[in-house]
């Protein structure tokens, strides 16, 4: 099973310690690929052995020879049954809940696992403020600046720069305090696997880290795109949950969460541009529809995040897709109308059957000469 980060083989092991015949499985990391989510502990396993009876479901570890292996649970995931933006049943979410119960109920000095964050990561306790700035810093740095030499153009034409992170600053840092839980960090429908008897497991541990729990709610509300209504209910449940576990956890919240939304919205403007320009393969020609569906995709998470970003205006699909098409050719590709066409060095551009209507109004697109015969 082929992911984003890894590649997972499941496979049958036979002397496992299992009241039932199961499988295990194992993942391979994928090469080549960008990190844009800070991790917090030395290795899932790690964490995974230190959860055992304090999270209840979490997939089981099992040793096999000098490895250390996760059951791996049959069924489908959450998603499968209940795609984004429809109401998750209240036997999922009320499952969802006794998470989050658990979840708050771990702190930093109950859970004896290294890290390897860096040490200025580790902010005090409570100090909520200090750990949104962190993570601002984290995708300032991590995201933006690292890739800038090859992006930073890209987002100069979308109305971002340095100063975005200003602004989003200025937006975000004055929270209040609340005492700091384990956090899973990434918990949407692919990461909740439904079982044959209706239980929820949840895998995918690698972004967990120890900091605000409004945090956890506000990851989780991000990428769970729960209706209206189901939203509220959600937030509600939280409060009166983490709430009855550690006082204090919900302070706040009614001010705070649609700030620190404001973060998890800014943090996917960078990441998610930049993996859509490598999405649409710089060793290949690249058509126009794909660039059309991004530029969408980009108008989309730039609309979500203009305020905490400081943008005055958000740029036309139009102007958003040809930008993209000037970083895509920059990088060696080009295309025209409903064809895809590429660049041979200095040679200039194969030409093509026909351009697209839609095309020929992008700044920057050779049109073919009136009565031409274009192959």
């Amino acid at each position: 099973m082929t992911g984003y980060h890894h590649e997972t083989y499941a496979f049958p092991l036979g002397d496992a310690d299992f009241e039932r015949p199961a499988r295990c499985k194992v993942r391979e990391p994928r090469s080549g690929l960008l990190w844009f989510d800070r991790r917090c502990f030395d290795s899932e396993e790690q964490l995974l052995r230190a959860l055992a009876g304090r999270v209840t479901r979490v997939p089981a570890l099992v040793r096999a020879g000098d490895m250390e292996l996760q059951r791996f649970i049959e069924g489908e995931t959450l998603g499968a049954r209940h795609p984004s933006g429809t109401v998750v049943p209240p036997a999922m979410s009320d499952q969802i809940m006794d998470l989050f119960r658990e979840l708050a109920s771990i702190s930093s000095d109950t859970l004896a696992v290294a890290r390897r964050c860096e040490r200025e990561d580790r902010v005090d306790d409570g100090d909520t403020a200090a750990f949104i700035e962190r993570l601002i810093t984290f995708t300032e740095e991590r995201i933006y600046d690292a890739n800038s030499d090859k992006f930073a153009a890209l987002f100069g034409s979308f109305g971002l720069d340095s100063d975005s992170f200003k602004c989003l600053r200025q937006h975000v840092l004055t929270l209040s305090e609340r005492p700091f839980c384990l956090l899973h960090a990434d918990l949407h429908r692919e990461n909740f696997i439904v079982d044959h008897e209706n239980q929820l497991w949840i895998i995918d541990w690698e972004l967990a880290m120890i900091g605000d729990p409004l945090y956890e709610l506000a990851t989780h509300l991000y990428w769970m795109r729960y209706p209206v209504d189901q939203e509220r209910r959600v937030i509600q449940q939280w409060c009166a949950t983490v709430e009855e576990v550690r006082p204090g956890s919900a302070s706040g919240w009614e001010r705070d969460l649609p700030l620190v939304l404001d973060y998890r919205k800014a943090q996917s403007v960078f990441a998610d541009i930049i993996r859509l320009c490598l999405s649409l393969d710089v060793g290949r020609p690249v058509g126009v529809r794909s660039v059309l569906r991004g530029a969408t995709e980009v108008r989309k998470l730039l609309t979500l995040a203009a305020q905490p970003l400081g943008l005055g205006t958000v740029p036309s699909v139009a102007q958003i897709s040809n930008s993209l098409l000037l970083w895509h050719r920059e990088h060696g590709v080009a295309w025209h109308g409903d064809d895809v066409v590429a660049f041979k060095g200095r040679a200039g551009v194969r030409k093509v059957r026909r351009l697209g209507a839609w095309a020929r109004r992008v700044r920057g697109v050779p049109r073919a000469r009136p009565g031409s015969r274009v192959r």
